[in-house]
């Protein structure tokens, strides 16, 4: 099953939030939470910078778990030599066809989507995951794509049969509508960056994806 919660973890100074804690504090917390998925995202770090702390969070993840799967932001090349999980790219970033090239069949390749074309096209490559947003406002990504709301994300999971990971402005008091709108997983950048109990938050996002799960379908 695709892990409900997907943490990504921000290099950005402004959530450097009220815990203080380091990306690699708050990784290691959040794994010991439950949280199965990240990604390490650097829009303004140098390729160094990018490396050494994936690096770090790859090594940091595989001593707190053996489940957890850490993807590299835009850098598919950083995460075939880190030994990441995968890459995760967006519309100006490498297609997932040519990320696929170089991180293997092993690793995952995610995309982002923000429109229906882009959606329907990433339906028909090798992604392993489709990201959809943002679905509320926010603010965690400069020149962000216009909001596309819940109805959007319903008509995807009408068009694909790979995962949904939704994004964009989503919090606990959200997260219900949105599994039940058809996401397989939540991205969370701000509501998990800023708590100041990150693992006590990433407990709360899991506890209801876990109640939604094992809650019979309509008509069983």
């Amino acid at each position: 099953m695709f892990p409900a919660l997907y943490a990504i973890l921000d290099a950005s100074p402004e959530f450097a939030g009220p815990s203080k804690f380091s990306i690699l504090e708050i990784a290691k917390r959040l794994a010991g939470s439950g949280v199965e998925l990240f990604q390490y995202r650097d829009k303004q770090g140098s390729a160094r910078r990018i490396q050494e702390t994936s690096a770090a969070l790859v090594e940091r993840l595989a001593s707190e778990t053996k489940g957890a799967r850490f993807m590299v932001n835009d850098r598919a090349d950083i995460a075939a030599i880190v030994g990441a999980g995968g890459v995760h790219v967006g519309q100006q970033d490498l297609p997932v066809e040519a990320a696929r090239k170089i991180c293997g069949v092993a690793l995952w390749v995610g995309v982002s989507t923000h429109n229906l074309e882009q959606l329907r096209t990433a339906d028909a490559t090798s992604a392993d995951y489709i990201a959809v947003g943002p679905i509320f406002r926010t603010g965690t990504k400069e020149n962000a794509d216009p909001v596309v709301g819940l109805k959007f994300l319903r008509a995807a999971r009408g068009i694909t049969r790979k995962p949904l990971v939704a994004i964009g402005g989503i919090t606990v008091e959200s997260a219900q509508a949105v599994y039940q709108t058809g996401a397989d997983s939540l991205a969370v950048v701000r509501d998990l960056m800023v708590a100041e109990d990150p693992a006590a938050r990433a407990r709360e996002y899991l506890a209801i994806a876990k109640r939604l799960r094992a809650a019979p379908s309509v008509g069983n």
